[in-house]
């Protein structure tokens, strides 16, 4: 029985890629720095599941240097490497459907760093769909930070949270109770069909509850994206008859296409739940891809170093239950979609390496070193469960 599962530890780079000067991104490294942080504070990174599996000679590959704190230089035992991005950006969507075949050679649109960033049509657009009063933000912003510094006001007066990042997303945030949680998606909905025209990848639903400057974003978000311009990964195994289990954000980045189930969970912790159950549950030539978010979202987005070192810590700690209980003919893979190393000044995503550890029963050690697309990994995938080869990459294994 061969079965795949995907473990995408979203922002989790493993150094500047060649090209990373061109987004100012040359001297990122989300895991390199975390690790020189724990070690320069006395505590360093012991992720003993992941290092065993080629995590540290992954990073090595990637950017030639070993992570402060980990040791171990042979015995390992995966089959690791780090991967390239073939894609002109460094956003979600980019990111996976390259993983799954299908790189982003095309430039998404973006909205600039003004204050307003969005076209007066737009918004006016918006708000006369909507009937709205009106919209707070209309800026670049950090999505934590910006609920909070304007969550009265959205309260107050009913105006959504408008804002937009690095990645081509339109971003709404409201008030799950005061707002309301539907209202919020017939926005976004709405939005979704405004922002063609300017060939935007998301909008995205952020929901927030709270009071008193003191607000927190709900489970509830949801993303209306771009479907992929080409079938993926996802569509070659669905149409070979075999269930591709989205787990997380997954079904929303690839807009349902390809996926046979989707599967929630509020953080990472639950998600590896979720995970384990889905495991006993997967069945013949089924993938299983999972996308662990709180990496990006809640700490590398906040620059959270610390935040984001212990929720590694916690994933290697659950890791072992995963292994655990794999059968023979299951591949899996830990990945990312792009960086966003933490020390990084702004709040970006960076330009990086991701890391590609193949490990499972049939696996044996030995390093893949660096490829120049993601979609080797969706091609070694697609050569394991037997499926109709992607257009791109090359089957590492």
């Amino acid at each position: 029985m061969s079965r795949a599962f995907i473990l995408l530890l979203d922002s989790f780079g493993l150094g500047a890629t060649p090209d990373a000067d061109k987004y100012g991104d040359s001297a990122t490294n989300t895991f390199g720095h975390i690790a020189a942080w724990a070690a320069k504070i006395g505590q360093p990174m012991q992720l003993p599941t992941m290092e065993k599996l080629g995590l540290a000679a992954a990073a090595h590959t990637a950017c030639g240097e070993w992570a402060a704190g980990f040791d171990q230089r042979d015995g390992f035992s995966g089959a690791y490497g780090a991967a390239r991005e073939q894609s002109t950006g460094k956003d979600t969507q980019s990111g996976h459907w390259e993983i799954a075949g299908v790189p982003v050679l095309f430039d998404w649109g973006y909205f600039p760093k003004t204050v307003p960033s969005f076209p007066a049509e737009l918004t006016d657009q918006l708000q006369a769909l909507t009937g709205v009063p009106g919209f707070l933000g209309n800026c670049h912003a950090s999505g934590t930070e910006i609920i909070n510094r304007l969550g009265d006001e959205h309260v107050a007066t009913g105006k959504p949270i408008l804002y937009t990042s690095a990645d081509s997303v339109l971003q709404i945030a409201a008030h799950e109770e005061h707002f309301g949680l539907e209202r919020l998606y017939e926005m976004c909905e709405k939005a979704y069909e405004l922002v063609k025209p300017y060939n935007i990848g998301r909008v995205i639903a952020r929901p927030f509850v709270g009071a008193d400057s003191n607000y927190k974003r709900t489970s509830n978000r949801h993303d209306y994206a771009v479907p992929p311009p080409a079938p993926t990964l996802l569509d070659h195994v669905k149409d070979a008859g075999g269930e591709v289990i989205a787990l997380g954000k997954i079904s929303d980045i690839y807009a349902a296409q390809g996926v046979s189930r989707v599967v929630k969970g509020v953080d990472n912790m639950a998600l590896f739940d979720a995970l384990l159950k889905v495991q006993d549950e997967a069945g013949e030539k089924s993938l299983t891809f999972v996308n662990f978010v709180d990496f990006d979202q809640a700490f590398g987005h906040r620059r959270d170093v610390a935040g984001y070192s212990n929720a590694l810590h916690e994933m290697d700690a659950r890791l072992p239950e995963f292994i655990a209980k794999l059968k023979d003919g299951d591949l899996c893979v830990i990945t990312a979609d792009h960086g966003c190393d933490p020390t990084s000044p702004g709040s970006d995503h960076t330009r990086e390496h991701i890391p590609m550890i193949f490990f499972g029963p049939g696996v044996k050690e030995r390093s893949l070193g660096i490829s120049e697309t993601f979609s080797d990994i969706g091609q070694t995938i697609a050569h394991h469960l037997g499926v109709k080869p992607l257009a791109n990459g090359t089957n590492l294994l």
